[in-house]
């Protein structure tokens, strides 16, 4: 099931999304808006638990391409952006020209972001004034639903919501040149992060894991309309299990906690060079048949 957010004469209202319509969630399940906003984890998280079942037996509220999104759930309380794809580690650490390091292998490491400046699908994303090596970077966004503390790999899902496309803005300059300190990253980062535009609830995403427990999940990133990037989920090494349970030991992870795989590999300029980097005015999308487009145009 896909789950959005939408502002809707100046209040939230959250949509569930079936083909190119938008369906309010709080008339299906019996509650109003704001008692959906208040208890949004509780309630989709037994929409999901229930694989979708929800009767939607309201005429649509309009196409949800045309409305004003927000990002698609109501409180992010943490990011934990994850460095999980072999491919990107390797090509990022060559073109400064390091090989890989033996430690990658056994951790999989992460940073905390910056959950002040979140944009939705839709929205324009500023360009930091001290950046003049602006890139974008492809990956996905796991939203926790259930609190929990040293959860081993096996039991992951039980306290996952969904999944979505987030984009890690980054100033690559900024980000160099701090890095050096051995510290971060910080202001190469923390300027913008995108997530959106639904929620596509664990039901569905698990019914596209292969033979090997991977979950199949095309992702593509284009800038004014030319492919940059492309790739697939079921391409990380680190396994989302793997990532929840890293994250969870001797740690709680709450409801609303954001784990972000880190960049599929290609999924971003900062790999090739082979394209220019990001100037105000580019439209960047990131896209994937099972999410939609996370469109954003830089200012």
């Amino acid at each position: 099931m896909k789950i959005a957010r939408i502002l809707q004469d100046g209040k939230p209202l959250t949509v569930a999304v079936r083909g190119e319509n938008a369906y309010s969630i709080s008339r299906a399940v019996g509650v109003d808006d704001a008692a959906l906003e208040l208890s949004f984890y509780d309630q989709i998280s037994q929409i999901a638990e229930t694989a979708g079942t929800l009767t939607l037996d309201q005429q649509p509220i309009g196409r949800f391409k045309e409305m004003n999104k927000l990002i698609p759930v109501p409180e992010v309380r943490s990011i934990r952006d994850f460095y999980a794809f072999e491919t990107h580690v390797k090509n990022a650490r060559r073109k400064r020209g390091l090989d890989m390091i033996p430690e990658w292998y056994r951790y999989p490491v992460f940073y905390f972001s910056n959950t002040s400046n979140l944009y939705p699908a839709g929205s324009d994303v500023p360009i930091p004034a001290y950046t003049k090596e602006m890139d974008y970077e492809l990956e996905i966004a796991i939203v926790i639903s259930r609190d929990g503390r040293n959860i081993p790999a096996e039991r992951a899902w039980d306290h996952i919501l969904g999944i979505t496309l987030a984009n890690d803005w980054s100033a690559r300059d900024m980000q160099r040149e701090e890095m050096k300190v051995g510290l971060g990253p910080s202001k190469g980062k923390d300027f913008a992060t995108s997530i959106g535009p639904v929620l596509v609830t664990k039901d569905e995403v698990l019914s596209h894991r292969n033979t090997e427990g991977k979950i199949d999940l095309d992702m593509k990133a284009t800038v004014n309309g030319i492919v940059y990037s492309s790739g697939n989920l079921n391409s990380i090494y680190w396994d989302i299990e793997k990532l929840i349970e890293w994250a969870s030991m001797e740690s709680w992870i709450r409801a609303g906690d954001v784990i972000m795989t880190g960049t599929v590999g290609t999924g971003c300029i900062l790999e090739s060079q082979d394209h220019p980097w990001l100037k105000r005015g580019d439209r960047v999308i990131l896209s994937s048949d099972m999410i939609g487009n996370l469109d954003n145009t830089l200012i």
